[in-house]
């Protein structure tokens, strides 16, 4: 096995591939060749992820309001302290963070920033928003209780796919793991080795 066996090349544009996978799963493979591999990523991350939105009526990926807690006056801290006071109070967006641009509506409508489109389509006014009442626990009991989506799977299913998609984001980096041994001409010597050694034995 020479070195270029041992060693492959490493993927084209690292970090280019790294962030546009966290964009958009699998699009930094896709970019790099790797078609087939970008492409499953991106059906299946993606699929998962509004799959879970939909058992949970839409209602599972947000990031809650905390100012009303009073504790953010400057500009600095509704900047920095008060996201992350919200993902303390709701964890689970900090794995949803990460399947990319189909989780930015949440921040967008934590800052109040219409989602575009939000004025002819009233389902964007409340896309990935977070309930007014989403302290109250008797209301979200009821909707789990009445619910036959099955919404407390359905935020596994979202956090589960952000979390893959980190993965996804190292593979784009890094290239994919390659074992010593297994390349397909590595493979081919070994079995002419094999074949020519029981001949040699009969």
């Amino acid at each position: 096995m020479n070195a270029s066996e041992a060693n492959p090349a490493p993927p084209r544009w690292p970090v280019l591939a790294g962030i546009l996978s966290y964009l958009v799963p699998g699009l930094g493979q896709i970019i790099q060749g790797r078609v087939g591999k970008g492409l499953l990523f991106m059906v299946s991350l993606l699929g998962m992820f509004f799959l879970g939105q939909a058992m949970g009526n839409w209602r599972n990926v947000y990031m809650p309001d905390v100012e009303g807690q009073g504790q953010f006056e400057s500009g600095l801290d509704k900047a920095i302290r008060k996201p992350l006071a919200s993902v303390y109070n709701r964890w689970h967006f900090a794995g949803q963070f990460w399947i990319g641009a189909a989780a930015w509506p949440a921040i967008l409508q934590f800052y109040d920033v219409p989602l575009p489109g939000a004025e002819q389509y009233p389902f964007l006014q409340t896309y990935q928003r977070a309930p007014r009442n989403w302290q109250d626990e008797q209301d979200l009991n009821e909707f789990l209780t009445n619910s036959d989506k099955g919404p407390d799977l359905g935020w596994v299913y979202t956090v589960v796919a952000g979390m893959l998609n980190v993965l996804v984001i190292l593979d784009a980096v890094t290239g994919p793991a390659h074992l010593p041994g297994t390349s397909r001409e590595d493979r081919t010597a070994a079995t002419s080795q094999a074949t020519s050694m029981e001949g040699a034995a009969s």
